[in-house]
């Protein structure tokens, strides 16, 4: 059912109203046209046989009672009537007429008058008793005498009462067909759009297991698959954000329970110095698991509600480097990974330098975390044009080719790596890339893995755009 204040059913009235204004347009236009047409028929008829009268003026009882009898009348095909006229006052009296009887109207006829007035011939339409008709009159000023012939219009009158009539009634049934059609594809369109309402209202509960389908090429169609493509990512990140609650609830509960068994270990054990020492080096991995994953939080917050703040300085990329390198050399020896600083000449941008730190330490550690032992970790620093680039780089195993982007994703993770991350490092890293005016960018192949950190030249933020 279609509702008043649905789209189908305006889509249905505005069909009905625009056939009914160009029927309207049609009627208005085409009855008036037609039956000006026909008058001109009429008149110009009438002017032909008034021609034809006229040059027998010649003829001995011309404009007589039997010459209007015999002549005029069976020649022109309508009344003939010969007026004696009078100038001052004007007056014309018929003197003359095919009709037996001469109406009283016949007195004074306006075109009669007319056209003594103006010594030329004149034509147009008069009504008597109710009647119309169409007239054109000749003055013969010499003679004081005028001719006019005159017709009715009463059969013209009958066509053209005939054509409004199918007009009218072509126009209803018009109507009636456009209404039936404009309600017909009015349901059409409800249907549709009522599928689509259907489908935004399971995506809005949180049911995203039935396909959006529209099998349309217009509006609605691309609308549904749109809809469709929404659909298919609210899955996955609810998917997602589903693994995510299950991992984080396992990265806090692991670490708790952890640090809770140390401390009863701690009461109820008489432990040794190196013991000790053991425990709480073990403790202190687990705080900072858990400091890291409530900054990952924090900052993930901060970055939805748009109220993370950055410092804008200028840096220095080797500097950057640098520390980088002392921060993760330990980390680095003590698990057989390479790591070394590569630069040459200076690059300075602008940035925030905590937050550049912050997405340097996510990609060595991502480099620490997913190679191999023995694996040449690379930080360095690139310069191009009124670009710069904190370069991290790896001689590890890559990222498979279907995961490049994916990597980005918040709450995502690569299947089988060995890291316990909440999968929020690369996500939050980009973005704030962004919000420093640059991006984060990876290259990976079969052998190596390249992520950069492009940002601004110092002095060139406001002038050029990444391409």
């Amino acid at each position: 059912m279609i509702r008043p204040r649905s789209v189908g059913s305006r889509l249905a009235v505005a069909l009905f109203a625009i056939v009914a204004c160009v029927l309207v347009t049609v009627y208005v236009i085409v009855v008036p046209t037609y039956e000006r047409s026909l008058l001109r028929a009429r008149l110009s008829s009438l002017e032909a046989a008034l021609g034809e009268l006229v040059i027998q003026r010649s003829q001995a009882f011309f404009l007589t009672q039997a010459w209007v009898d015999d002549v005029a009348a069976p020649s022109a095909d309508a009344r003939v009537v010969v007026f004696q006229t009078q100038q001052h006052p004007p007056r014309a009296v018929a003197i003359a007429d095919s009709t037996p009887r001469t109406s009283p109207e016949m007195r004074n006829d306006p075109i009669v008058l007319q056209a003594l007035a103006a010594g030329a011939t004149r034509s147009g339409t008069v009504t008597r008793n109710g009647d119309r008709y169409a007239e054109i009159a000749y003055p013969f000023t010499s003679r004081s005498e005028a001719l006019l012939l005159a017709t009715p219009l009463h059969n013209d009158a009958q066509t053209v009462a005939v054509v409004r009539g199918r007009v009218l009634l072509a126009g209803s049934v018009a109507l009636v067909l456009a209404m039936l059609l404009g309600f017909l594809l009015a349901r059409l369109l409800t249907r549709r759009i009522s599928r689509l309402e259907l489908a935004a209202e399971r995506i809005a509960d949180g049911r995203f297991d039935q396909p959006v389908v529209d099998d349309g090429d217009d509006e609605l169609g691309q609308l549904a698959r749109a809809f469709d493509r929404m659909r298919l990512r609210l899955a996955s990140l609810d998917h997602a954000r589903s693994e995510f609650i299950a991992n984080a609830s396992h990265e806090l509960r692991t670490p708790i329970f952890s640090l809770g068994a140390f401390l009863e270990l701690f009461e109820s054990e008489e432990l040794d110095l190196a013991t000790r020492e053991e425990f709480l080096a073990d403790m202190r991995e687990q705080v900072r698991r858990l400091g890291k994953l409530a900054t990952d939080l924090l900052d993930l917050g901060r970055l939805d509600a748009g109220r993370m703040t950055l410092d804008e300085e200028e840096l220095d990329l080797g500097r950057i480097a640098t520390m980088l390198e002392t921060e993760f050399a330990a980390r680095a020896l003590s698990s057989g990974r390479q790591l070394q600083v590569v630069g040459d000449a200076t690059a300075h941008v602008r940035g925030d330098e905590l937050r550049v730190l912050q997405i340097g330490r996510v990609l060595v550690d991502n480099a620490l975390v997913h190679t191999p032992p023995g694996t040449p970790v690379t930080v360095g620093w690139e310069r191009h044009g009124a670009w710069a680039s904190l370069v991290v780089s790896d001689i590890g195993p890559g990222i498979p080719a279907d995961a490049v982007e994916s990597i980005f994703e918040r709450f995502y993770r690569l299947d089988g790596t060995l890291a316990s991350g909440s999968g929020l490092g690369l996500a939050i890293a980009r973005e704030l890339a962004v919000l420093m005016g640059g991006t984060l960018d990876v290259q990976s192949g079969a052998t190596e893995t390249v992520f950069r950190l492009v940002l601004p030249a110092s002095g060139e933020r406001e002038q050029t755009d990444i391409s």
